[in-house]
């Protein structure tokens, strides 16, 4: 306001203070734009901005500074054309299926996927008609069998949640890009530092950055990356009046938890791996199921399509049931007792009655959860002192 013709009144120098520019130096970090509106000098450049994902800013809900930042970020460890932060995993979920999906039509999605994505599946079936059909996720003879002239979409996951089998992803995506198919990976498990879906051919990859993006346990968000750029903008225009766009603050964290998201992953990976091993030799365990263990049913496919770690989520299967699941998560004490995963911190739950419950028995066994199943999410704690937990809890039952 340095060019108001007159001197402005106190009340109007408080809501107008001055705006610095950064001039002779550039921030190391990327700076956090909270402020959620933005001028323009002429009408007709606030009118284009309105029109796609890459114009100027001019609110929070269409485009942010620091959001964006994310957004280039992310995209670019994938190897995507572009990419739509949103508040949460779910958030980015919900806007891929309502953006693309319609009455009628038709999806093919893995049977082992995280609860809350089928439980929208599930929703999109009884509002509106959207047909589903599950699949192992091995076999690209099976989705092949299982196309329709109205499937629109193939939902997989690069790491399935809690199993951990691992996706045939060229395979399979193969089979969707030759029908015309989208095909949606969930790449939350792996990050772009394990696996670049886009690089097997997925059309749209999805982050819950909660998890390993932000990695501390204190930021909610989400991510989708797009191969292709119409299929962005596409699916931009549905997101901006969707209205599930990222905070400024959480993107902020978010690029903040990145920063370290190598060396995190690394211990991660080696852990989840050493844990697995002891696991799988102890009498009160009855199956491991992580990547990294040659008996692991997809061993050979991780270590081609996951050659730099097997990720840090490990599920295990115990002899006494559910009650023995509940008496292992309630008696450790350096693993805490709480969803999610990804962090610093340990986490330990039961999935058939947390992150699952929205499935009855027979879609859990179709799964490949038990009633004794539990998933542990690994930390960066050290390997010997998280070991020493488990194994005063396993004596316990």
């Amino acid at each position: 306001m340095s060019d108001f013709p007159g001197a402005l009144r106190p009340e109007s120098r408080t809501v107008h203070p001055p705006v610095q520019e950064v001039t002779g130096s550039r921030p190391l970090g990327v700076p956090l734009h909270q402020g959620h509106l933005f001028a323009f000098e002429d009408s007709d450049s606030l009118v284009q901005a309105f029109g796609a994902p890459d114009q100027a800013f001019f609110y929070n809900r269409f485009g942010n500074p620091t959001v964006r930042s994310l957004e280039s970020a992310v995209a670019g460890l994938e190897g995507g054309a572009g990419a739509i932060a949103t508040a949460s995993g779910m958030g980015a979920i919900n806007t891929v299926l309502l953006a693309l999906l319609r009455s009628g039509d038709h999806v093919i999605a893995q049977q082992s996927l995280y609860g809350g994505t089928f439980a929208m599946l599930a929703d999109l079936t009884r509002r509106w008609g959207v047909e589903v059909t599950h699949v192992r996720g091995d076999d690209p003879a099976e989705v092949r069998a299982a196309l329709r002239p109205n499937t629109r979409l193939l939902h997989l996951e690069t790491i399935s949640n809690p199993t951990t089998r691992v996706t045939d992803l060229p395979a399979l995506l193969a089979v969707a890009r030759e029908a015309g198919v989208v095909g949606v990976v969930d790449n939350t498990f792996a990050t772009p530092l394990l696996c670049r879906p886009v690089e097997h051919g997925a059309d749209i990859v999805i982050h819950s950055a909660t998890k390993y993006l932000g990695g501390h346990g204190d930021v909610l968000a989400g991510v989708a990356v797009f191969a292709d750029d119409e299929l962005h903008r596409t699916v931009w225009r549905y997101a901006t009046e969707l209205g599930a766009s990222a905070d400024p603050y959480a993107a902020w964290l978010t690029l903040r938890g990145m920063q370290t998201l190598a060396l995190r992953m690394r211990r991660h990976c080696e852990t989840a791996l050493d844990l697995a091993g002891r696991l799988a030799a102890h009498p009160a365990v009855t199956a491991v199921h992580y990547p990294g263990l040659a008996a692991h049913p997809d061993h050979e496919l991780a270590r081609r399509l996951l050659p730099e770690g097997h990720g840090g989520v490990l599920a295990f299967d115990l002899a006494g049931g559910r009650e023995a699941a509940r008496g292992l998560t309630e008696s450790v004490r350096l693993a805490s007792l709480a969803p999610s995963l990804g962090g610093v911190h340990t986490l330990i739950i039961h999935p058939a009655s947390t992150s699952h419950r929205q499935l009855d028995d027979a879609q859990l066994s179709a799964a490949g959860i038990g009633p004794g199943t539990v998933r542990l999410a690994v930390g960066i704690e050290h390997p010997e002192d998280l070991w020493a937990d488990l194994e005063q809890g396993l004596a316990r039952l």
